[in-house]
């Protein structure tokens, strides 16, 4: 088992999300099971954030309770090929050219933003 500061130095992915009931934000760690905290600012839940990890990550050590490591991204190379009809390969085409993309930076545009609502329509319910 690491130590506390080995832990904390460690690349835990951290999700901030709105609280829309009390005007703040709620971050959590997902490889943390039930470390959560919330803050009236992304700054205060940011340092709300750290202090949360590190006490959770202290209560886990001291009990002995198993604790995950982040997930490694450097098995994932960032490309995948993607096969689609050609009246969509058409509009995206158009649509980066008329943004003044690339069709490539303008599809990353497309899926992060829909990631994005996905992701805060399923934890803001």
């Amino acid at each position: 088992m690491k130590t506390l500061e080995e832990y904390m130095k460690l690349p835990y992915k951290l999700e901030i999300i709105p609280d829309k009931e009390d005007n703040g934000f709620v971050a959590y760690y997902p490889e943390l099971p039930g470390c959560i905290t919330c803050g009236s600012s992304l700054s205060a839940v940011a340092a709300n954030a750290e202090d949360a990890k590190r006490e959770w990550l202290f209560a886990a050590i001291k009990d002995g309770v198993p604790i995950n490591e982040p997930d490694d991204t450097a098995s994932y190379s960032g490309q995948f090929k993607l096969r689609l009809p050609k009246t969509l390969h058409r509009t995206l085409a158009e649509n980066s050219k008329k943004e003044g993309i690339s069709m490539n930076q303008y599809c990353v545009y497309l899926l992060s933003k829909n990631s994005a609502e996905h992701h805060v329509s399923t934890y803001s319910k």
